[in-house]
């Protein structure tokens, strides 16, 4: 005879949680900071290139896919490096399965950057005429009403 099975509670959340959520986030970020290189290699790319991402002179939507492609790369990365971390932790011997595991996410991290190069191409080539003329470089910048 089966029992009916019980229907799990919804969680309730208060801003605690939230603030601990928060905080766990933010220890998760320099955790990888301040652990692992290849993070803040991506990091740099990121800050060096979302300034000119700005001031492109393309429109604010292919402005905000240009940089969602940079920030995808950080995030893919933060997964890459939580996977390698807890592969290590439940065995530090070799494996093919765990390599396997490995160098999924590390493909994962290359497809996200080819995935950046080929948003940038796009974007950049489609508003070739504009970026040529160095549009964006006159001062005073013309505003059109």
């Amino acid at each position: 005879m089966n029992l009916p099975a019980e229907q799990p509670s919804a969680k309730r959340r208060s801003f605690r949680n939230f603030l601990s959520s928060l905080w766990f986030s933010l220890e998760g970020f320099f955790a990888a900071l301040r652990l692992e290189p290849s993070f803040r290699e991506d990091l740099i790319f990121v800050i060096v290139l979302v300034p000119f991402a700005v001031f492109l002179p393309v429109n604010a939507v292919s402005t905000a896919v240009m940089i969602m492609a940079l920030f995808l790369i950080i995030i893919v990365e933060l997964l890459n490096s939580a996977v390698e971390w807890t592969i290590d932790y439940i065995s530090r011997e070799q494996h093919p399965m765990a390599k396997r595991a490995k160098d999924m996410a590390s493909a994962a991290v290359f497809l996200s950057y080819v995935n950046c190069v080929v948003v940038w191409l796009v974007i950049i080539l489609a508003n070739w005429r504009r970026i040529a003329q160095f549009e964006f470089l006159r001062w005073p910048p013309h505003f059109t009403p």
